[in-house]
């Protein structure tokens, strides 16, 4: 009789809750009983938390991709400086050489006090190999940023060989000299002629490597 009882109860109960649902109106919650209402409510609230926590997730994934991108940028930045560091010795070693190769070409060039016994030893090394200067006319001198350039027009006169001997003692000066624009051609008495453009470089002075830095922004300017 008990278990009859009580199975009658649940029956009840189930059929009250059943009656709480039906004819409810959608657009009044107020006038819900209370099961209708407290679904409702729990719905909301299961709502809410649903949003609440898929927010944080989802501030927490940017984050996370934020930290990931930066961490991938500050591993590119330990490659990069890892390598400069492995590579520090070497390139020391390659400024060394580098220095040591400006430090000779600059000793290859003269001072601008220097030109005069340059010119002489060109002349000197026509003379040593017995030819002739009809012509020995130095230029206008071109100044670049670090050094000036003399170009000298000239015109000797002698034997084939002799010829080719002095361009071969020209090129093994101490000082840089090139020849450019050479021609020989036949002249008299059964000799040749050698005419070229002889040009030597000398080093700029302190004073005027300074005076070619404070034109050099005049002259941008006025090209503009």
């Amino acid at each position: 009789m008990a278990e009859n009882s009580n199975r009658f109860d649940i029956n009840a109960y189930v059929e009250g809750l059943r009656k709480q649902f039906s004819g409810i109106r959608p657009e009044d919650p107020a006038s819900w009983p209370a099961a209708p209402r407290y679904l409702l409510l729990l719905v909301v609230s299961v709502g809410v938390v649903a949003a609440l926590w898929f927010a944080w997730v989802r501030g927490h994934e940017e984050t996370l991709a934020t930290e990931r991108e930066q961490e991938s940028k500050l591993k590119e930045e330990f490659t990069k400086k890892w390598t400069q560091a492995v590579n520090l010795e070497p390139l020391k070693k390659q400024r060394e050489q580098v220095q040591q190769y400006v430090t000779q070409i600059e000793k290859q060039l003269p001072s601008k006090s220097e030109m005069e016994a340059l010119l002489s030893d060109i002349n000197q090394a026509g003379i040593g190999r017995s030819l002739q200067f009809e012509l020995f006319r130095p230029g206008q001198v071109t100044v670049k940023e670090y050094y000036a350039e003399l170009p000298i027009t000239i015109r000797v006169t002698g034997r084939f060989h002799d010829i080719g001997a002095f361009a071969s003692d020209i090129a093994h000066l101490s000082r840089i000299v090139t020849l450019n624009n050479l021609s020989v051609q036949p002249s008299r008495d059964n000799v040749l002629a050698l005419n070229a453009t002889a040009k030597t470089f000398r080093y700029l002075d302190p004073d005027e490597v300074a005076a070619q830095r404070k034109a050099a922004p005049a002259a941008k300017g006025a090209k503009k």
